[in-house]
Parts: structure tokens; sequence; C-alpha cells
């Protein structure tokens, strides 16, 4: 059983015992502390929560709600919803803060606490901190019966979000109606299979495919959407002779795309396209993480503006773009950013922005895929063992190879002459992710393989 506390929040595994895993007195304990933070930073007494269709979520929602009416906070529940949502809605009810409660891409077995500041975007690291500090010192008092907080419903935020994304000017609901596309969509049996097609429908798609839209929590496949996860979807593009897929996962915060011959698009190209299509209308700067494809540069470059690398991590991202200027930003893992709705990883938006931009390039989407500079990542991770010195490990290989330009923000990344290689502890998992990037697979794979055998001969020298 697992439970990690981080950046990316309060995440585990269901069942066990206290402490090893995410079990009701982890929840507790974690919601009180959120609750009393946010009392405490904001003076507001108001939470916006929001869950995907996990098979926790009840579960996880009613200790949630219920701690935070003990310490007296006034919930606002949006029910079945979505991360990018819940961030909308946190500053739209004046709310002091919010709880998302998904586990994103991770299996059924998985789930967390996601937490947002009152203006709807992730808390920093050093806001977290305080949170899991005040977690440990369980000195909590609890409200009397006449001041515990209440419970709303609101089911209005789904038509709210889509009516914010039309508004946009860069959505051209004109264009995509005219194009007539036939759309497959995967939405992995959550809250994706209630907004997608309502966002779709909104935007004049008149022919959608759905694979596994039903919000039951039951994911057909590992809700990651890598390519060996959305074959089904490949296979429906092509069957249906549809103009693409859409795959999204569980809180709908990444997307990616499958061209209309079945091959993928790649998830690392979700957020180049989107960049491509805002930069051509608006000045400004581009930022993505260390573990994010080289062809956001080249694209931004093009483009005459300067593109930035932010550590890993959506608020890490977040403040990168403020810092910078950009008008566009986001993740490799089809987390896109628009800063002109809000400061999230959004795929609704994401998904207006790629289908104007489509409709208006009037190319099938495998050109437009060619269109943009050829990478590959190779993705790896090594699993961590209990005592692992992972700071030590990283500096052996600092040193290795300090001859060659790098970078210790966020773990360890060295860019060699076409190639890069980022290693970082993940926020979500107890692995190692080792990502590397070049022009061609082999040359990707190479590099990966090349670094694990470092990294196997630091640990074999460790046990020496």
């Amino acid at each position: 059983m697992t439970l990690i506390k981080s950046i990316s929040g309060i995440r585990g595994t269901i069942g066990g015992k206290p402490g090893d895993a995410l079990t009701p007195t982890d929840i507790l304990k974690f919601t009180a502390a959120f609750g009393k933070w946010i009392i405490a930073k904001s003076g507001k007494k108001k939470i916006v929560i929001g869950r995907d269709a996990r098979i926790s979520g009840k579960m996880v929602r009613n200790l949630v709600t219920g701690t935070l009416q003990s310490i007296g906070i006034d919930v606002v529940d949006l029910g079945l919803s979505t991360t990018p949502t819940v961030e909308i809605a946190v500053p739209e009810e004046n709310a002091g803060g919010g709880i998302i409660i998904t586990a994103s891409h991770n299996p059924k077995q998985w789930n967390a606490l996601k937490l947002l500041n009152a203006e709807g975007e992730f808390i920093s690291d050093a806001d977290g901190k305080e949170v899991l500090e005040l977690a440990e010192q369980t000195d909590f008092s609890f409200s009397e019966v006449n001041d515990l907080g209440k419970v709303s419903f609101d089911n209005s935020y789904l038509d709210k979000h889509i009516a914010k994304i039309l508004a946009l000017p860069l959505v051209d609901t004109e264009a995509i109606k005219k194009a007539k596309f036939k759309i497959a969509i995967d939405c992995v049996n959550s809250t994706g299979g209630i907004f997608v097609p309502a966002l779709l429908k909104a935007l004049g798609v008149e022919t959608v495919y759905e694979l596994y839209c039903t919000p039951d929590g039951h994911f057909p496949h590992n809700p990651e959407p890598l390519p060996e996860n959305l074959v089904a979807l490949s296979q429906e593009v092509v069957n249906k002779k549809a103009h693409l897929g859409i795959a999204v996962d569980p809180d709908v915060d990444r997307l990616c795309f499958v061209c209309e011959d079945g091959n993928v698009f790649g998830e690392e190209y979700t957020l180049v396209a989107v960049s491509d299509y805002v930069l051509k209308h608006t000045k400004g700067n581009t930022v993505s993480n260390l573990s994010s494809t080289r062809a956001l540069r080249d694209v931004t470059e093009r483009a005459g503006a300067e593109y930035n690398a932010a550590a890993v991590g959506e608020v890490n991202v977040v403040n990168k773009m403020k810092e910078t200027g950009a008008v566009i930003g986001g993740e490799g893992n089809g987390g896109v950013i628009y800063p002109e709705l809000h400061y999230g990883r959004d795929a609704l938006v994401g998904i207006a922005l790629f289908l104007t931009h489509l409709a208006q390039s009037g190319k099938p989407v495998s050109a437009l895929r060619s269109s943009y500079p050829e990478y590959y990542i190779s993705k790896n991770k090594i699993t961590l063992t209990a005592g692992m010195d992972i700071d030590g490990l990283l500096e052996k290989i600092r040193e290795k190879y300090k001859q060659h330009p790098h970078s210790t923000i966020d773990g360890l990344k060295i860019d060699f002459e076409r190639e890069w290689v980022h290693l970082r502890r993940s926020n979500t998992e107890p692995i190692i992710r080792i990502y590397s990037e070049g022009n061609s697979e082999t040359i990707a794979n190479n590099l990966a393989n090349k670094i694990i055998s470092d990294i196997k001969e630091v640990l074999q020298e460790n046990n020496d």
C-alpha cells in the first residue's frame, strides 16, 4: 500500500493501515489540516470540491465533506466534475480554496486530494509543507453543533465551463461546424464521458463515436492516455473513418489525439500543436516542464517568441508562465494551460483550440502532425527501494557528465548536442522517472539505456 505526500497533493491506494495508504484516518487528518490552513490563509470558510468517477470517489467525498463541515467550513459540491472545472469554480464562488478528489492517471485502486488556493490554482510547495505540518500536529478544535459548515450542490459548472471556452476569441465554432468533423472519443469511464461530448456538441460537432463514456469508474484499460492504452480508440477511428480520436484521463486535465489513419498524434505534441495555433494569433512566450519535447521550443522560436523550461509540476509551470509572460504553456503529458481561460491544465480548452486549428488548417490530422519537428521521447523508470539515497545517486551521475550543460532545478537534466536526459523522483509514484529525447527512437532509447546502466553501476558500487 502507498501514501505519497507531495506538490501534487495527498495521493495513495485505498485500504490498509493509516499512514501507509489513503485511509479514512489520513483523509480526515489532511482534509482538516487543509481546511484550517485555508481559513488562516484566506479568512474564508468556503471550499469547492469535485471528483472524478473512480470507484472510491463517493466514499472519499463523504469523508472530505464531513470533515470540512466539522471545522465550520461550507462546502460547494460540484459532484462528478473535472479538475479544470473545479479550478474555474473556486474564484467564481469566492471560495478560500478547492479540493479535487482524483488520482488523475493512476489505476482504480488509487485516489487523492488535489489542493487548490483561492485563485483556483494548485498550492505551492511551501504552502503544501505548511499543510503537512498542520496535519502532523493533529491539534484540531472542531466546531460545535450550531457552527457546523453547510453543504450545497451545484451542477451548473459544466455549462459555465463550456460557455467560457466558447467565448474565447481563438475558439472558432463556425470553422469547427463547417469542417463537419467525425470524432471518436475515449473517456476511460470517468467524467470526461460527461464533459467531452457536451463540449463537442456545443462546438458544433454532430458526429461523435463514444468509447468508455459511462462515468462508473470501471476503467476499461490503464487510464493513462498513452499509445499502448489507446488501441481500441485507434481501431474505432479507422473503422468509423473518423477525422480524429480524442482521449482524456479520468480528471480531464490531460489530452491526446489519434490521427485519421489510426496512428497516435503523440501526447507530447498536444501542447506543441495548440501552442503553434495560439502563437500564430497572439504575441507572447511559452513554457513547458523540463521533461517535455524540444519541439515546443522550436515552434516558439519560429514564431519569434521565447521558450522557458520549468520544474515538473503544474504549479511550477504556472509560476514560470506568470514570470515570463507566457500566453500558452503546459506539460508534455498532454496538459495544456491557456491563461486566457485560467491557470490550470485543461483538456477541454485544449480540444476547442486544437479543433479550431485543425479546421482552419484544412489538413488531415496526420499532415498537421508531420508539419512539426520530429523528436522521440523514451520514458523509463526505476522503482525506489527503502533507504535509497536519491540525491547521492543523482550527484554521482551529475559528476560523471559535468562537462555537459545540466540543470538541477528538478532532479537532474543533462543536455547533449541534440539530445537530453532528465532524471527525477516522481511526485505521484515511488519511482525515479528517466526521460530521454532524440530525433529518432533509437537515439533516445540508446541514451536512456546508457543512463540506466550508469545508475545500476552506481547502485552496485553502493552495495559493495
